[in-house]
């Protein structure tokens, strides 16, 4: 076979178990032998479409088997798959639409709305619904099944890129984090040395399959060796109790926020969780209490800290260390390398510094944006992370800040200078800072400064509706402080940290629409 990549799995599977279950969805099962011919199916449809190596073809929707047919199709000829966050507003999809060149859209039922909202892009010549498809567009089953069972071959190098993932950007625009073939297979080892997956896994697929961490953290390995996946449309507290005693699931990763819920939940003590043998936690720092919690339950709780960027495992906590070392992020993954530095790039010893990374799970750079490729990497080949962490005298890493001003949300990732960009395109807004400040439930939610125009006034509803059609709901920010001016350095610059400092006004918590709607 000359496909060296992702795109090679699905009839390697097939070959050698085939009749397997690789996939579990709602009351659906899909054994290895149904992906690679329905993928290969969906290749062929995709080939009719013009899709060729290097072309890009997007997914919008919440999770489902599809999701993972149409990546392995994509790779199957060596396009480049770009899964979008389907919580995103018109406009936000439609830049990464543009800027990937897209020219296949397939989007769920629940993304229709948002789809029929987007601009005419000549690029985006085929567009598949998964059900109730607009009129003149095929419908995902029947598109699949006319296809051509005929095996491809198509030459794809493990260097080739595999995937684009928009993370939020810095600068108002969401950055396309490329991710080779390479990248993906180096961190399935990283994953499969630090977990043991099995080929008798059955691993629960619970957080957005577009986020890094779901997709390669648990499918792609689970997959790679052979498992069963346990597909989620999404986070539900219920659900996932049910599902873990149905499937007798032995392995989820989820972010804070997820498993703090189902601590809380009343079926918590009395549940059946025998079959658990792993938790795997990622995204956000972990409260010790709350690992605590899961080690008195008898769960072995392990996390782990990465970036999109590093595909996405930088270091790991492994089973045996997640008592010892609780609310350590763990050490590097077996092929890369993690040092914290200085500004001038010097060893940070026994102080907090910047973490970079290097490894064969790193990113090769940005999608069309060659300066921020240039500025992400530092000594060479070595990621700058933009997070600061300190090292113990055993070699483990400890995540302690970040450089850059993103917080982090319930696992997403939100960036402020992004939801500033759309505040100040409101008439009334003069002036505007954003910053992530602690909560309770999502870990940290954003509060926004706000100067207003001379004359002007305004208040969270007005400010709340001008950014609902424009951005995620989790990125509205959930408090709003009307300001006369903000603090500034001498240069110019607000000075967040200060903002931060800030305490809250009592009773001051807005809560932002939609934010209840995602983990």
């Amino acid at each position: 076979m000359r496909n060296a990549g992702v795109g090679g799995w699905p009839a390697r599977r097939a070959q050698m178990s085939p009749d397997r279950t690789a996939f579990v969805f709602a009351d659906r099962q899909v054994s290895y032998a149904e992906v690679h011919e329905r993928t290969t199916r969906l290749a062929s449809r995709l080939r009719d479409a013009g899709v060729r190596a290097g072309d890009r073809v997007a997914y919008l929707g919440p999770n489902h088997v599809a999701f993972a047919e149409t990546m392995f199709a994509t790779h199957v000829l060596g396009g480049i798959f770009v899964p979008l966050n389907f919580r995103l507003a018109a406009p936000e999809v439609a830049y990464m639409l543009e800027h990937s060149g897209a020219s296949v859209l397939v989007y769920a039922p629940e993304c229709a709305a948002v789809v029929r909202a987007l601009p005419a892009m000549p690029a985006l010549g085929t567009v598949v619904a998964l059900a109730s498809p607009a009129a003149g567009e095929p419908e995902f089953d029947t598109w699949l099944a006319e296809g051509d069972p005929t095996p491809i071959d198509t030459p794809v190098a493990l260097d080739d890129v595999a995937l684009i993932l928009y993370t939020s950007g810095t600068t108002g625009h969401p950055k396309g984090a490329m991710l080779t073939h390479a990248n993906l297979v180096w961190n399935c080892f990283h994953i499969m040395i630090g977990v043991d997956v099995a080929s008798s896994e059955v691993t629960l697929i619970s957080a957005p399959l577009f986020h890094v961490a779901a997709l390669n953290q648990t499918l792609l390995p689970t997959f790679l060796k052979g498992g069963r996946s346990v597909i989620m449309p999404s986070w539900d507290v219920d659900a996932c109790y049910d599902l873990i005693e149905k499937h007798r699931v032995t392995w989820m990763f989820g972010v804070t926020t997820m498993f703090a819920a189902f601590a809380r939940s009343p079926r918590w003590a009395g549940a059946d969780l025998s079959s658990l043998r792993t938790l795997m936690s990622g995204g956000a720092a972990v409260p010790v209490a709350l690992i605590r919690a899961y080690q008195e339950r008898g769960l072995v709780f392990c996390q782990g800290y990465g970036l999109t960027e590093t595909a996405p495992g930088a270091t790991f906590l492994e089973a045996g260390e997640s008592v010892r070392k609780v609310g350590s992020a763990g050490v590097p993954v077996f092929f890369a390398n993690v040092r914290v530095v200085r500004p001038d790039l010097t060893p940070a010893v026994g102080e907090p510094g910047e973490v970079l990374i290097q490894g064969p799970n790193v990113t090769p750079g940005y999608w069309r944006a060659p300066e921020a490729t240039a500025a992400a990497f530092a000594d060479g080949d070595w990621l700058r992370s933009g997070d600061v962490g300190t090292i113990d005298d055993e070699g483990h890493l400890y995540i302690v800040d970040r450089v850059k001003d993103m917080y982090i949300s319930g696992g997403e990732n939100v960036y402020p200078a992004e939801v500033e960009s759309v505040l100040f395109e409101h008439p009334a807004v003069a002036e505007v800072a954003v910053v992530g400040v602690p909560d309770e439930k999502w870990g940290e939610v954003g509060r926004a400064f706000v100067v207003p125009r001379p004359g002007a006034s305004v208040t969270y509803a007005d400010l709340r509706e001008f950014l609902r059609p424009r951005l995620a709901g989790y990125k509205i920010p959930r408090h709003l402080d009307i300001v006369d001016a903000l603090p500034k350095t001498g240069s110019g610059k607000i000075r967040k940290p200060e903002l931060r400092g800030i305490p809250l006004p009592a009773g001051g918590s807005v809560p932002a629409p939609d934010h209840e709607e995602r983990p």
